[in-house]
């Protein structure tokens, strides 16, 4: 099960961080992964950490994004820096084992999703 949380509403060029919360045993071997889709979009790739900790990252947000994962406590981050309006959606994680996907159906497990609005 995981558990998305930290969105909100805050100004162009602001930070925000978003959670994702897992239960499970075989956490350490999960890739995690975060999508986002805003209306009238199609759910698109953001970010991911495979179980070895390697991180990849879409074009849009790479350098201002950064995802970390700490298995002591179950949870990933995507530290979102320098937001715009564009990065406005709600933003969903989602697991598989081991390695990232960047296509939504690679994956089993999927959070119920937190909004992030950013203003311009």
């Amino acid at each position: 099960q995981l558990q998305a949380s930290g969105g909100g509403l805050v100004q162009a060029g602001d930070s925000l961080r978003v959670s994702c919360a897992a239960s499970g045993r075989t956490f350490s071997n999960a890739a995690i992964g975060w999508f986002r889709q805003a209306p009238g979009k199609e759910r698109e790739f953001v970010a991911g950490i495979n179980w070895s900790g390697d991180s990849s990252y879409s074009d849009s947000v790479k350098g201002r994004f950064t995802i970390s994962r700490n298995n002591a406590k179950n949870t990933v981050y995507l530290q979102m820096n320098n937001l715009k309006p564009e990065d406005s959606a709600v933003y969903y994680c989602t697991a598989r084992s081991f390695m990232v996907s960047r296509t939504a159906s690679g994956y089993n497990y999927w959070g119920q999703g937190t909004q992030v609005t950013i203003s311009s």
